[in-house]
């Protein structure tokens, strides 16, 4: 082997097999701080979502998941959630097995489904698009998340031998 050949096989960096890495959009909120999106597929079409690592759960917003699938089973919940500027959001819960986050397939998990209106009307006032929710620490969690700012990057870790599919 030559010692160019030999520079560029060992140049390169080797990528984990086991290491989705999905594209982050970092949004200035009006010289308030920034905050973090990403493109998720849920029932078969894309959504974005906030990655929100003080969220200790995954949320997604009621009225817009119903539009999204009226065939949802949305499941009442006694338990009042907190944050998002309240402590008593009553909240619902949704059984989900079709989650991709980029090449992931996040298996079958359960999130709330709260009233998220308020983040989307304060999103629309700076021009940004409407989100279905957000992505909490359950998820980030479980596989092990890394965010890399200077790269825009969300880093995850699959289990095993998780289903793949290209978003």
């Amino acid at each position: 082997m030559s010692l160019c050949a030999y520079k560029f096989i060992m140049g390169k960096k080797k990528q984990k097999k086991n290491i989705v890495r999905v594209p982050l959009q970092i949004i200035d909120v009006q010289g308030e701080g920034y905050h973090l999106l990403l493109k998720i597929k849920l029932f078969n079409r894309l959504f974005t979502l906030v990655l929100d690592t003080g969220a200790s759960k995954t949320a997604f917003d009621h009225t817009l998941l119903t539009a999204a699938s009226g065939n949802a089973v949305i499941t009442a919940s006694d338990m009042l959630s907190t944050g998002l500027g309240t402590n008593c959001m009553v909240s619902s819960t949704i059984s989900v097995s079709d989650l991709y986050i980029g090449d992931l397939l996040v298996k079958e998990f359960e999130a709330a489904v709260l009233d998220l209106s308020t983040i989307n009307v304060a999103y629309r006032q700076i021009g940004q698009p409407e989100v279905l929710g957000v992505l909490g620490g359950d998820v980030l969690m479980k596989y092990k998340a890394v965010i890399d700012y200077s790269k825009q990057l969300l880093k995850l870790k699959q289990k095993g031998s998780s289903r793949m599919l290209q978003v």
